[in-house]
């Protein structure tokens, strides 16, 4: 008995010293934090998700409560409320927020962009395209696996399985930009909620002949678009139409003037 008496005050004393010696160690290398921090994190959604070029919605908040001025920092999520809400905090002028919506820069449904090749690995847009060129010979659409739908935290994303092509909840999503970065081929692109906007549903760069034969739907450099267009918005580089969306008005002329149905349109999206 005495010896277990003896074991447990001995313990009792080393877990005191212990503790002790972890407390000076703790009040010696505490670092103080800007209590504005913890102020700016209450009016971030939390979701961690990188839209605005940091690495989490705390980084976010120390850049905030350090920086000289808000301008080039912005929420996508919390939108315009969150960054006036941190503005009061930090006693900066607000930054201004444009809201983002994903859209989806492929337009080759299985329809559209036949199938040549069955894939049976494991089910990643990554893994598949550094592999081989993917299930169809068009090395530039979408390759199906899900990564963006997988990659996005406010379930805004899903894969249409009679296209094969993802579909974006414009309800849902917040243009955090997880798809984008998730994708290997670029194809989802964040473009401005509040805007109506025209883009080329292709990134097909092959010459025409070639295009064609991959994807009835595909861009084919033709020019008719750059020709139609009054406002000078769109050029054609690398057999592919690109539109200037800083010139662009959103006519609709080069929709109704394209013979591959390449150009959608997204339109004004409100919450």
């Amino acid at each position: 008995m005495n010896v277990v008496l003896i074991t447990i005050a001995v313990t009792t004393v080393i877990g005191l010293i212990a503790a002790v010696v972890l407390y000076f160690v703790a009040k010696k290398f505490h670092v103080h934090e800007d209590p504005r921090i913890a102020e700016i994190e209450e009016l971030l959604p939390g979701a961690n998700c990188g839209g605005c070029g940091r690495s989490g919605c705390h980084d976010f908040a120390v850049a905030c409560a350090t920086a000289s001025s808000l301008e080039g920092l912005s929420c996508p999520v919390g939108g315009q409320t969150a960054m006036n809400g941190i503005a009061k905090i930090v006693g900066l002028a607000s930054s201004s927020v444009s809201p983002k919506v994903a859209i989806i820069r492929c337009n080759g449904t299985c329809e559209n962009r036949p199938h040549t090749s069955h894939y049976e690995g494991v089910g990643s847009c990554a893994i598949e395209g550094a592999l081989y060129e993917g299930e169809t010979d068009c090395i530039y659409g979408c390759l199906g696996g899900g990564d963006c739908v997988a990659a996005c935290p406010y379930d805004a994303m899903s894969l249409d399985e009679e296209t094969g092509l993802p579909v974006v909840d414009y309800s849902k999503c917040v243009g955090c930009g997880k798809c984008v970065a998730a994708c290997p081929r670029h194809i989802p692109e964040l473009v401005k909620r509040h805007e109506t906007m025209v883009y080329v549903a292709c990134g097909n760069r092959d010459k025409g002949a070639l295009a064609t034969k991959v994807c009835s739907v595909s861009c084919i450099g033709c020019g008719k678009c750059v020709r139609t267009c009054q406002h000078n918005a769109i050029k054609v580089t690398d057999f592919l139409a690109r539109i200037d969306r800083d010139v662009c008005v959103a006519c609709g002329e080069c929709i109704v003037a394209c013979p591959r149905h390449s150009i959608l349109c997204k339109p004004k999206i409100e919450m």
